[in-house]
């Protein structure tokens, strides 16, 4: 008897695991729900639909008034919020094959320069100062969609996203252009930011690149030249937002 019911458990056990993985199979996007701001009128969807270039990048979502002056923080990556990324820096140039803090001033410095000092001097997150003004989550394996609310629209605003993933070198940003900058090391291709202008009628839009950051992080100033970007412009095919009354 205790024989056929360990049976039976292991079975149901099997069946089990093969229904999670047959719906993890079969959905082929990560959702992300803030209820902080349900409460807000417009429904506002954003979806991240990978490309060939994708691989496990830091990005950051936010909104700007027309004049480009810095509103709020929608998302933004765990990693780069919290200051502690998958490979822990040691140094201006090591890293180990192991969770921990790493200071990267190269990531996302068109974002980092827009929302100001944390506190004191501090620009970059860290453990100690990290950024908590938004919804945070771990960078999506697949594609990805983050659902949230905003405020209701009097006028026209920007919804900016900007994305960098490490070690992405090219022809042009080889590990040899600043080989005295660390955070350059590890950045390689610089970030790309997009943006796109959003009213308060119901529509679909989409995002595109308007330029790239600091190379080094040293500032944040946003370079419109993008002709020497190849593979950073990869990381995702589309980048689509929608907005919809409640």
């Amino acid at each position: 008897m205790k024989i056929n019911l360990l049976i039976i458990l292991l079975y149901l056990s099997v069946l089990v695991i093969f229904s999670c993985n047959s719906t993890k199979e079969l959905n082929h996007e990560i959702i992300y729900n803030d209820s902080a701001h349900f409460e807000l009128q417009n429904n506002f969807r954003f979806t991240l639909n990978n490309g060939k270039g994708f691989n496990h990048p830091t990005y950051v979502l936010w909104e700007e008034d027309m004049s480009g002056n810095y509103l709020r923080t929608l998302y933004i990556t765990k990693a780069y919020a919290s200051g502690i990324f998958g490979h822990q820096m040691v140094g201006d140039s090591v890293w180990m094959m192991k969770p921990g803090e790493s200071h990267q001033p190269a990531a996302l410095p068109y974002w980092s320069h827009k929302k100001g000092l944390l506190s004191g001097d501090n620009l970059i997150p860290s453990p100690e100062h990290p950024f908590v003004d938004a919804y945070c989550g771990a960078t999506a394996t697949k594609n990805f969609q983050f659902r949230s609310n905003i405020e209701p629209l009097d006028k026209n605003i920007r919804i900016l996203f900007e994305v960098n993933q490490a070690w992405d070198w090219n022809y042009y940003w080889t590990n040899s252009k600043y080989s005295d900058n660390y955070a350059y090391k590890h950045s390689a291709q610089p970030s790309i930011i997009y943006a796109v202008t959003i009213n308060n009628t119901d529509s679909i839009y989409y995002l595109n690149p308007i330029g790239h950051g600091d190379a080094k992080g040293e500032s944040g100033k946003l370079f419109t030249d993008l002709s020497n970007i190849t593979s950073a412009k990869e990381i995702f095919k589309s980048i689509k937002l929608e907005i919809k009354s409640n």
